[in-house]
């Protein structure tokens, strides 16, 4: 079964579960240059294209009695209008465009990527890094345009002791800082965990011995990146509205 499953090649697989997060040139064999239009371009401008349509043309008739893309388009809004409007107040609502376009593209993009062969821009760290780092950039300078100086407070524990309170500041200082990085790498780690999963399952299928077992492992992994798929969406979305709320209330 050994020489069946490595097919020939010592110490090595026949299926390399991380070959399908390789960028690749669509037009060549070439090296892949800033300017290349590569696997991830194309799958993230089908992300952008499908957020247009669901977002624009469906809900362009503005039925009283909605379609089925309308419908999708009115479940959205709404979710992530209560979202924003629960966490940050009334305040936040002015920001619902920038967040409600963070959930979509998220959302799409890893829905998109669950189609066989299909490549999936968030299961890379470039995509979620830039993402994060766009909200901590955007709530940091908001944070000090609405607030000013007063912003800092967000670091003074006020209501704790006056001997710890050095020792806090410290602490929120450093954990505000590592938000970028724990925001980026949780949603492109767990997009990526679950598509390594699924190659290494489809790999044993063709073991006769071992494909059902494979194939219900498959199915099972599956449904649980469908599921993941919207809950990484919606982390993103409402870890960004905690922070954005940060910006607006800073004071403990």
């Amino acid at each position: 079964m050994a020489t069946e499953a490595n097919g020939g090649e010592e110490g090595g697989l026949v299926f390399h579960p991380m070959d399908q997060f390789i960028v690749k040139d669509l037009f060549g064999d070439g090296a892949v240059g800033i300017f290349t239009f590569t696997n991830a371009a194309l799958w993230t401008c089908l992300a952008v294209l499908v957020v247009f349509l669901l977002l624009v043309v469906g809900t362009s008739k503005r039925a009283v009695v909605p379609g089925r893309m309308q419908s999708v388009a009115e479940l959205a809004y709404g979710f992530v209008y209560k979202m924003v409007e629960d966490i940050c107040g009334k305040e936040g609502v002015k920001y619902f465009p920038y967040i409600m376009t963070l959930f979509m593209f998220i959302v799409c993009a890893n829905f998109l990527g669950l189609i066989p062969t299909a490549f999936t821009p968030t299961s890379h760290f470039a995509v979620t890094v830039v993402l994060a780092f766009a909200v901590f950039i955007t709530v940091t300078v908001l944070g000090f345009v609405k607030n000013g100086a007063s912003f800092l407070s967000l670091f003074w524990v006020s209501s704790a002791p006056l001997a710890l309170r050095p020792i806090l500041a410290v602490i929120e200082l450093i954990s505000y800082f590592v938000r970028p990085v724990s925001h980026s790498i949780r949603l492109a780690g767990n997009v990526m965990a679950g598509h390594a999963v699924i190659k290494v399952f489809a790999g044993f299928a063709a073991l006769l011995a071992v494909s059902p077992i494979a194939i219900l492992g498959i199915t099972a992994m599956y449904g649980l990146e469908v599921l993941v798929s919207f809950i990484q969406a919606y982390v993103f979305t409402i870890l960004t509205c905690v922070y954005l709320k940060d910006a607006l209330h800073p004071h403990h």
